[in-house]
């Protein structure tokens, strides 16, 4: 069975300033979506299925979706704010869904096969899609205990030159395995290294060598059973707090920390470059051309 790609992209970039998901970067027009459907399908990916809001369905139908008709089968999740466990209300002061680790459980029903879980805003490479393949490709032992993988990036490869970061700052055992994940949500770059800036009185100095997580994860079905186990934990803690937001990471480290799960780090040397900022697209499509003249990439990906 081929594995499944799905696409977080209900966010609206707010910091970007629109619907970033479908700006052209490419030379034909393509968005950054078009190169990870492109990329993962020839690495062995047979299944789209995208995570939007129900409000712009029809515009993403005809926009996005339909590119892709004969590269492969398309389906569609929703993300809303009211997809809650039983017994919990959205609160009045709550304007918008409860971060990534939601999106990925508003999949629950359209996805029963090993998966890659992904932002839509960021262009990961052939090389991570390659190698996430690979692991969802592999057999596994019934009744083993759940293996994962995060495909971890260099720090120094994620910066923007236009503002802070936030990234998953990873703890990696000698055997390859994730330790534990650190949410850093105000990492600039400083030289040749970082800094996190969280509290500007004390700055965390990082090398840029540090692996990171984009949230470019390969799961396996059973992760939706640990999302519903956890989800009424969450809420319980941050339910009244209107930003909020419960982030995949967030649940893998717990999951590590608790025997639920073993998460492999699968290093890449793939490029990596993003739309955080408005100022950050013309390195994307400098980037992009370059990739393309090339050869990484035809100058048309669907036609």
């Amino acid at each position: 069975m081929k594995p499944t790609l799905v696409i977080l992209a209900a966010g609206m970039g707010s910091r970007y300033g629109g619907l970033k998901q479908v700006d052209p970067v490419g030379p034909s027009g393509e968005t950054i979506m078009d190169y990870s459907v492109y990329d993962a399908v020839r690495a062995g990916f047979g299944r789209v299925v995208f995570v939007i809001r129900r409000e712009f369905e029809e515009a993403f139908r005809a926009t996005v979706g339909a590119k892709y008709v004969g590269v492969a089968e398309v389906g569609y999740a929703f993300q809303s704010i009211d997809d809650l466990p039983l017994g919990y209300h959205v609160p009045s002061d709550r304007a918008k869904p409860w971060g990534t680790a939601h999106a990925i459980r508003a999949a629950r029903a359209e996805v029963q096969e090993p998966f890659a879980a992904i932002n839509a805003d960021d262009f990961y490479g052939r090389d991570a899609f390659g190698r996430l393949a690979g692991f969802l490709a592999r057999e596994r032992a019934p009744g083993a205990r759940p293996r994962y993988a995060m495909v971890g990036y260099r720090l120094g490869q994620t910066l923007s030159e236009n503002g802070s970061v936030a990234r998953g700052v990873c703890c990696v055992s000698a055997a390859g395995l994730l330790e534990s994940v650190t949410e850093m949500t105000k990492i600039v770059r400083v030289g040749a290294g970082a800094e996190n800036r969280e509290e500007p009185e004390l700055p965390v100095a990082l090398t840029g060598e540090e692996r990171v997580s984009m949230n470019l994860w390969g799961f396996t079905p059973d992760l939706f059973a640990a999302l519903e186990a956890r989800f009424p934990r969450w809420l319980e803690r941050h339910l009244t707090n209107p930003k909020a937001e419960w982030y995949i990471p967030f649940v893998v480290d717990e999951l590590i920390q608790e025997g639920g799960a073993e998460v492999e780090v699968l290093p890449t040397d793939s490029p990596w470059f993003g739309i955080t900022y408005r100022e950050d697209k013309p390195r994307v499509v400098a980037s992009v051309r370059a990739l393309v003249d090339a050869g990484e990439y035809p100058a048309r990906l669907f036609t």
